[in-house]
């Protein structure tokens, strides 16, 4: 059976050693198997106060990073110090026995321009030539990076599973896949089953939420279709639950998160714990 994992970014931000043991209590008594964690800054995480914790809780640990403004690909203003940051969220998930390090690891999130085609080739070219170092790095580390395409409000340089495949395509393979968020796909693909089929191989991680960005379940998307897809291709890591609190004013305003999406924090994940277990 498929593990089931949520991100800490449901209840916190950033996520720091200070905290991480009782998150993690929090989600391994509410029953999931998997737990994402965000390495928003290098150094925010100590290797060894979540190795701990995570063998006690027995949780798969899952990593993802943040493209905070200054942190960019394709801008060469800040290319070194994201490499830099990259590296470090490498290192620390090949220290917790991560698998992956997952995000949208060619802008920072919220910069969008405009580019005709040869501008977005050549921006494409960009983010190979700076993003092969940090490949080779995670390949060194037995850890994969998956890039994860965003909507048009959060970029305009990836925003579907082929621009992905046409901007990565070479550097494709054991070190680096696509991370994909069903919120993403389902403003941004005609068919978010279809977008699964054709990552493909590819795909390194994937990430789950209701349509509004809530608890997965009793939303608008086809989810025996988008899990039928994940079978199809064989892909065998977790679901995971990314959704955000509002209650943090920085990342609320990061997520476009305004109201709610559940009476508690604790219930959206419960909720879609729940969910997620009747699919299978």
């Amino acid at each position: 059976m498929r593990e089931i994992g949520v991100n800490t970014w449901v209840w916190t931000s950033p996520l720091t050693d200070a905290g991480v043991a009782d998150l993690l209590r929090r989600v391994a008594g509410m029953g999931f198997d998997a737990v994402e964690l965000p390495l928003e800054n290098a150094g925010d995480l100590d290797v060894a106060v979540v190795a701990e914790v995570l063998a006690e809780t027995g949780l798969t640990p899952c990593v993802v990073g943040a493209m905070a403004p200054g942190r960019d690909l394709v801008d060469t203003s800040c290319v070194a110090a994201t490499q830099d940051y990259l590296r470090a969220c490498v290192d620390f998930a090949a220290g917790i026995g991560a698998r992956s390090v997952c995000g949208p690891f060619y802008a920072a999130t919220g910069r969008v321009w405009r580019m005709d085609a040869d501008q977005r080739n050549a921006a494409y070219g960009d983010l190979r030539t700076h993003l092969a170092p940090v490949v080779d790095h995670a390949l060194a580390q037995g850890v994969r990076l998956g890039v994860e395409p965003l909507n048009r409000y959060e970029t305009s340089l990836i925003n579907t599973v082929d621009q992905a495949l046409t901007a990565l395509e070479p550097l494709l393979g054991e070190g680096l896949g696509l991370a994909l968020d069903s919120y993403h796909l389902n403003i941004e693909e005609r068919s978010s089953a279809d977008a699964i089929r054709a990552a493909g191989p590819h795909l390194a991680h994937v990430q789950v939420c209701g349509s509004d960005r809530g608890a997965p379940g009793g939303d608008q998307t086809d989810w025996p279709a988008f899990v039928g897809a994940l079978d199809e291709v064989g892909y065998d890591g977790p679901l995971v639950i990314e959704s955000f609190t509002a209650d943090n004013a920085s990342i609320a305003t990061a997520a476009s998160i305004w109201r709610p999406l559940a009476p508690t924090q604790d219930e959206l994940a419960r909720d879609g714990l729940s969910f997620l277990r009747s699919l299978a």
